[in-house]
Formats: C-alpha cells, sequence, structure tokens
C-alpha cells in the first residue's frame, strides 16, 4: 500500500526568527537535563500558559510535577505525539475559562483559586505506563491514543493521565505522530454527527451531508468517516483545497471563494444532515438547503455558549445560550420543519475504537499538514493561528531516541510473551 498518512505539508521550522530560535534551544538543552533527574524530582518538562494572552504568553518548563495514578480508573500515558487544533488558539486566549475552571473544581466557585498553569494540547499519542487498580482495557506497554477534554491537563507535556473510559488502543497502521492528529476532531465530528445529526453506519447509505468548512481537521474526517458509511458527501472549501477534500472522497465541492456558494448550493438538491464548521451568516442561508419537514439536521460546531459564559457570567450566560439555541429551535421547526442543534465535543474512547477499526481497514486516512518538534510548540501554534488548515499540526514531544529505546523495551516483552508482537504493516 501506498504512504499511508496524507501529508499535505511538512513544515521543517530551520527559518525560525532569533526568539523562536532560542526558545527551542533552552527547550532541547532543559530536557536533556531534566531527562536524567525527573525520576528524582518527580518534575516533568511541559508548555504552559501562566496567564491567558497571545503566543507570547506559552512557557517551556520543566518543573511541572509528573501527574499520578490517583483514580483506580485512571491510566498514566507518556506522551509520544500531540496535535493542535482551534480550540488550543482559543483556550490560550482564555476561551471558556469560567466554565471550565468549574468543571476542573467546583469547589471554585466558592474559593478564588487560580487555574495556573495550564498545559494545552487536546490529541495524544503514546505509551502506558500506570495503570489505576480498576483498569481492565489496558496495561504498561500499550500503545494508545486518546483525546484530552479541554478541563484536563493537556498533551504538550511528557506524561498525562485519563480516565481509561477517554482511552483507546492506537491504530496498528499508524505511527504516533499520525495518529495524534484525529482523536480530538474524531470526538467532535462523531458528537455532531452521532449524537446531534442522528447519523450512524446504518442509516447513512441514502443521506446527503453537506460539510461547510470541510477541508479543517473536523471536515476532513468527517468526509473520510459520511463516505465509509456510504452517505453522499457535499464540501464548501476554497479552491486550493479541492483536490484534497476530493481525495479524501467528497462527491461535490463549492469553492466558497469563487462568487455566492449559497447560490450555487440551492441549485443541488436538499440535503438531509448539515455540518457547518463556519457559523456567522451562514446560519441565515444553510438552514433552507434542508429537505423540508423530512427530519432534516442543521448542526453546528459554531456556537455561543462558551463566550456568553465567559462574559455574562455562568448563570447568565447559561440562560442566555439555552434562549438563544431554544430561540433557533422553534424558528426553524416552524418555518421549514428541521431540527436546528448546537455539536460538541465529546469524550468517548469506545467510539475511537471503531475509528481504529476503519484506520486500520484503510477507510480513514491522517491527514497532517504540519510536524512540530517539542521545542517548536510556539512555531505550532502560530501555524494553527493562521487558519485555512488542510489538516492537522502535529508536535512530536518524545525524542528519537526515547521511542527508539521504548520501542526496544516493548519488542522485549512482546517476545517473552504468548501473544504475538503487535506491528504496524510496512508500507509497500
Amino acid at each position: 500500500m501506498a504512504a499511508r498518512l496524507a501529508y499535505l505539508s511538512y513544515v521543517k521550522a530551520a527559518g525560525s526568527t532569533k526568539t523562536l530560535a532560542s526558545i527551542g534551544c533552552r527547550v532541547c538543552c532543559r530536557r536533556n537535563l531534566c531527562r536524567s533527574t525527573s525520576r528524582l524530582q518527580n518534575c516533568m518538562p511541559a508548555w504552559v500558559i501562566d496567564q491567558y494572552g497571545t503566543n507570547g504568553v506559552l512557557k517551556f518548563t520543566d518543573e511541572i510535577t509528573i501527574p499520578t495514578v490517583n483514580v483506580s480508573s485512571e491510566v498514566m500515558i507518556k506522551v509520544h505525539a500531540a496535535s493542535l487544533n482551534p480550540l488550543d488558539i482559543s483556550m490560550r486566549g482564555g476561551y471558556g475559562a469560567k466554565l471550565l475552571k468549574l468543571r476542573r473544581d467546583p469547589m471554585s466557585v466558592m474559593q478564588d483559586d487560580t487555574e495556573f498553569p495550564l498545559i494545552l494540547g487536546r490529541d495524544v499519542s503514546g505509551v502506558v505506563v500506570d495503570c489505576g487498580s480498576g483498569v481492565t482495557h489496558f496495561a504498561p506497554g500499550d500503545e494508545v491514543w486518546a483525546a484530552v477534554p479541554p478541563w484536563k491537563q493537556g498533551s504538550l507535556a511528557e506524561f498525562v493521565t485519563l480516565t481509561e473510559y477517554e482511552v483507546s488502543h492506537k491504530p496498528k497502521s499508524l505511527s504516533h505522530t499520525e495518529a495524534a492528529s484525529i482523536p480530538y476532531v474524531a470526538g467532535t465530528a462523531l458528537s455532531a454527527l452521532v449524537n446531534a445529526g442522528g447519523l450512524c453506519r446504518d442509516n447513512c447509505s441514502k443521506k446527503r451531508v453537506l460539510i461547510t468548512g470541510g477541508s479543517g481537521g473536523v471536515g476532513t474526517f468527517s468526509i473520510q468517516l459520511l463516505k465509509a458509511w456510504g452517505a453522499h458527501v457535499t464540501v464548501t472549501c476554497s479552491q486550493n483545497a479541492e483536490g484534497l477534500v476530493r481525495g479524501l472522497g467528497a462527491d461535490e465541492v463549492v469553492d466558497y471563494t469563487a462568487g455566492d456558494a449559497a447560490a450555487r448550493l440551492e441549485m443541488m438538491e436538499k440535503f438531509d444532515v448539515i455540518l457547518d464548521n463556519v457559523g456567522g451568516d451562514t446560519e441565515d442561508w444553510a438552514p433552507g438547503l434542508l429537505k423540508p419537514w423530512s427530519g432534516a439536521k442543521y448542526v453546528t460546531l459554531v456556537t455561543p455558549f462558551l463566550l456568553n459564559t465567559d462574559s455574562m457570567g455562568l448563570l447568565d450566560g447559561t440562560v442566555r445560550s439555552g434562549f438563544t439555541l431554544h430561540s433557533k429551535a422553534v424558528q426553524n421547526i416552524l418555518t421549514n420543519g428541521v431540527f436546528y442543534r448546537w455539536g460538541f465535543y465529546a469524550p468517548d474512547g469506545p467510539a475511537l475504537d471503531e475509528v481504529g477499526e476503519l484506520v486500520d481497514a484503510g477507510k480513514i486516512l491522517p491527514v497532517v499538514e504540519a510536524l512540530f518538534s517539542f521545542s517548536q510548540v510556539p512555531q505550532a501554534f502560530q501555524k494553527v493561528e493562521q487558519g485555512h488548515a488542510r489538516g492537522k499540526t502535529v508536535v512530536r514531544v518524545a525524542e528519537e531516541e526515547d521511542e527508539e529505546e521504548e520501542q526496544d523495551s516493548v519488542d522485549d516483552s512482546n517476545t517473552q510473551a504468548t501473544e504475538p508482537a503487535r506491528e504496524a504493516p510496512k508500507p509497500s
């Protein structure tokens, strides 16, 4: 089989600014120092923020306490690769701060404790190093992938701790850098398409689905998932992304930069489901593209919920969001008989198991646009912040020598085990 990964461009940040270059140098040196003493000092290297703001608030440190397994259902993962999402850019600036702080610590509503330092990064691929007493599906040495919920410390660190229900075994056919590009967008897309959109593998064969903004992480994953389920998929994107989305299986593509995209979409057959990754004035015309009075659904991932709780407080923001959702839902059901819904990310390890099967079957490919080293995290944030994504931006967290040493350890244990080693197939 040809290259297993759809690499659109491989970013090598040799031309970094002096500031970022100096940061990278410090990171490399300090990582080597911490490598020999972290077990004694109980510390790990990580990229953190101590306040909300622009890219300048990102800070490398080797003084973050290594997370431990404190609950019987938790697993501790050594991070090999992480990836960034637009949510990381928003969270760096304080998006969702009030609600996420409450989710991390419900008692914080009565106190004035700080949530800092925060570790960002919502995707992880790595190796299990410790398990709680109640964990039944994983063991130390297992290669896993997961999406880190926004209310937990992220994956831009040497270790991360999650519950076993948020974790899945990594597809055997993917490397860690490939695998890290999928979990968060998969969780978001599945929550939107399945929970809000009512789609599944058993009912997609005659469905027409429109994806607006289809060249980003959620869009590229959704195209492949829906095609694997047998749906007809139409995508809006810019002209220079058309080759990508068609290569992933899109049946029809509308270039939103070439005139009135809404008018061209109106000329097409009506849709059963719309997944909106764009928001804004798209909500004004997109619901009219749905089949009227047939149970069709408009699902948007661009909601005002966290913006409202940030600006108005938890109670008033929640009430305002509920009123907005109710008003739009009633308006759409009365006007066209279509359902208006909001989509949100939801952690789901078992769902990732099913995604892993599709990946190993060759039906879903990782789409990596840029790859950065751990010393280049600020540059990775800059890349995502530029927008117009063509897939995912991945950060290689583990040094190459670390990966080789741990793979040797896994191989040694596998040769002593009764079960055959789980090796990724080699590309032909």
